[in-house]
């Protein structure tokens, strides 16, 4: 991600200032106009605050971290600076958010239709399921009757979701509501990774001059 991040920005005529590989690493704070963090769920809280302390305004797609999340934003606006964290920057996967709450919405009244979920990622991926899936099914359960999502689990009231891990996928994401009739399904498949890294820096320009805590939403004026 940080190589096609790098490739990009610079095509659309930004220069990369720093790459940050470690935390003892010695860096000018100043010389930023936006940070793009894509690391590890250990080192994501760390470096995306330590930014905010400088001012710095973060662009993080990093998973896994989230139960640090509302302290990340409380240090953010504390040091009045800007934030957009997205479990997938690609702007067809926010395209897909919305239209999955909107199926949802649709679905909620329909009892003889259940919900599943399958996203598909390569060997590399270390979390399970993926950020986009749990953002997904969150999507359905604010607008739904369904109140949790599982990991290879079905019953009521849950969202079952299945992981794949093979290849070199850079990601699917299925959503289908099953009757005994047929099957509704939605479904996002990514070619490549551009897709991730064009949406980030999108939303670094967009960031540009703003405090406060942002989502793609804001960026794609879906709100």
């Amino acid at each position: 991600m940080g190589k096609k991040i790098e490739q990009i920005a610079q095509d659309r005529g930004h220069t990369i200032t720093a790459k940050i590989n470690d935390s003892s690493q010695e860096v000018d704070y100043s010389a930023f106009d936006v940070a793009i963090d894509f690391s590890t769920p250990e080192a994501a809280f760390e470096n995306i605050t330590r930014c905010f302390k400088h001012k710095v305004p973060v662009i993080s797609g990093t998973t896994g971290w989230l139960e640090k999340y509302e302290d990340a934003i409380e240090i953010c606006n504390a040091n009045q600076s800007a934030f957009i964290y997205a479990s997938n920057f690609s702007l067809g996967v926010n395209i897909f958010f919305e239209l999955n709450k909107k199926l949802a919405q649709m679905m909620a009244g329909l009892d003889q239709y259940r919900v599943s979920m399958e996203e598909i990622h390569h060997t590399q991926k270390l979390d399970a399921p993926s950020g986009t899936a749990i953002t997904l099914a969150e999507g359905i359960i604010s607008n739904s009757t369904y109140d949790k999502w599982k990991l290879n689990e079905s019953g009521d009231h849950i969202v079952p979701i299945k992981s794949i891990r093979e290849g070199t996928v850079p990601g699917t994401h299925t959503v289908n509501y099953g009757s005994a009739v047929d099957n509704i399904q939605i479904k996002h498949e990514a070619h490549n990774r551009e897709g991730f890294a064009l949406g980030a820096v999108i939303a670094s320009e967009w960031i540009q001059g703003k405090k406060g805590v942002f989502t793609m939403r804001d960026v794609l004026n879906l709100s």
